[in-house]
Formats: C-alpha cells, structure tokens, sequence
C-alpha cells in the first residue's frame, strides 16, 4: 500500500502563518511515500512569497510533487505574465512544470493547466493530454493519478466556468489507464468518482493555508492506495491542531470506483 499526502492552495502572501508548523508535524506524523501539491503556491506570484513557499518545500522530509496554479504567475505584472510566466515558479519551486513520480507501487503525472492569458480559468490542450497518458505505459499493477490545478468538473454550486478542454481530457485520461485525478483551485473538498467516467475518482482538496476558506476550515486529503483501491482521508483544522474529519473508500468494479466503506488489503 502507498500513502499520498494531497495539499493545494497555499497561498502564501495571504497565507495563515499560525498553520505552518501544525501541518508540516502533522505531514512527519503521516509519514506519506509522497506530498503532492496541486498548486497556488503564492498569492501574487511575488519573490517573497515564493521564498517562503521554498522554505516550507525544504522542511518536508519526504518525497513531493508540484504543479503550478493561476496564481503562481504574476497578475500585477503583465509584462512578465506574459513573457516569463514560470521565472519565479522555476527559481523557487521546480524546473519542471510537469514532473512525474514513479515508485514499486504508483505513477502520479503532474499537468500545467494554468494559461497565462486568462486569470481563472485554466486550460488543457490535447498535447498535454497525450504526454500525461504516455507516462502510464502499458497499464502496470501500479496506482495511477494525475494531478492538475483546475478541476474537471463542477458542481452545480460552482459559478466559475470550468476549464478548457475538461470533457475531452476526462475521455482521454479514463481510456489510457488514469484511476484518480486530483486537483484544487476551489477551496473544497471532494471525493467522488467524475459523473461521466465512473473510471475515474476526482480528489478534490481544499486549502491547507489560506486564509480565503469558501465554507470549509483549512483541509488536506491522505489518499492509501493499492492497484485497485484506495482509502481517501480529509484532515481539517481546528485550535491549529489537524484531524480526521471525513473517510471514504473505493474500490474498482467492473472497470469502475464503488463505494464500500471497510479496510483495504495491503
């Protein structure tokens, strides 16, 4: 069994600093194979917060894999917004905007969605499908996600318009091989497979730092994982201690996530 520890939307520079030093012991205590981190590092994209942000990676004593989210480019900087998106993502967080992990038991693809000419809305065009497909080969007994910033679908509460080329990666990413697609960018929590390709688990998490909560207190997601079924743990904040606050697992039937609530097999 694998452990991945799922955080998004950090936002720091309106970040709750009080926070910091609670989750970094909690994520030590959870001891995941992996901390995945879907993005929104910053608020504004400015050095300082992109400073403290590599403070916080370099204090993680385990492995971890990012993406960028809408905010980690400058929007008070069109200039540079449009010419150097990625100069100060690159400098403090990654190299690679689309990085991949692979271990014995899982393959997690990371995906940029983020497009420097619109502020919101994310977008994600077919070649980056193709290259995130690629990366799960022949469909191997490992646990197989994809991570991306904007999310793939939304609920009927949502008012933002979903992300372009959502439907189609969502086919691609259910007929190559994908299991769970895990995102962030809207401040809550969701566990549940997608409503057109049961194929597929959308993990949604919340915001683990900042301050901007949309009707939820500051969460984090712990997904344990085998090839073919997983236990997905949401982690909220309350008096700066994290705990449990909601346990879902799922299983593949038929080519398809159910829901049986009960142990994993190891």
């Amino acid at each position: 069994m694998k452990r991945v520890l799922h955080l998004s939307d950090l936002h720091y520079g309106k970040d709750r600093a009080d926070l910091e030093d609670p989750l970094l012991k909690t994520i030590d205590r959870l001891a995941p194979d992996l901390v995945a981190i879907s993005g929104d590092f910053t608020q504004r994209a400015r050095r300082g917060q992109f400073d403290r942000a590599a403070t916080f990676l370099d204090r993680l004593s385990v492995p971890w894999l990012a993406v960028p989210g809408n905010h980690d480019t400058p929007l008070d900087n069109l200039w540079v917004r449009l010419t150097k998106p990625w100069k100060r993502y690159k400098r403090a967080i990654h190299g690679e905007l689309e990085p991949v992990f692979e271990d014995d038991g899982m393959v997690v693809v990371g995906v940029n969605t983020v497009n420097r000419f619109a502020w919101q809305r994310g977008k994600l065009s077919n070649r980056r499908v193709k290259r995130a497909c690629r990366a799960f080969g022949d469909h191997d007994e490992r646990s197989r996600l994809v991570m991306l910033h904007h999310p793939l679908q939304h609920g009927p509460e949502v008012e933002k318009r979903l992300m372009a080329g959502a439907d189609d990666a969502l086919k691609a990413f259910a007929e190559c091989g994908a299991q769970i697609v895990l995102s962030g960018h809207l401040h809550n929590t969701v566990i549940s497979p997608f409503r057109a390709w049961p194929q597929l688990l959308f993990v949604q998490a919340g915001t683990c730092l900042s301050s901007r909560v949309r009707g939820e207190e500051n969460m984090f997601n712990v997904l344990d994982l085998t090839a073919d079924s997983v236990r997905v743990e949401s982690w909220g904040a309350e008096n700066l201690i994290f705990s449990p606050r909601l346990t879902r697992s799922f299983f593949i039937e038929n080519g398809q996530w159910v829901r049986r609530d009960g142990p994993l097999e190891a």
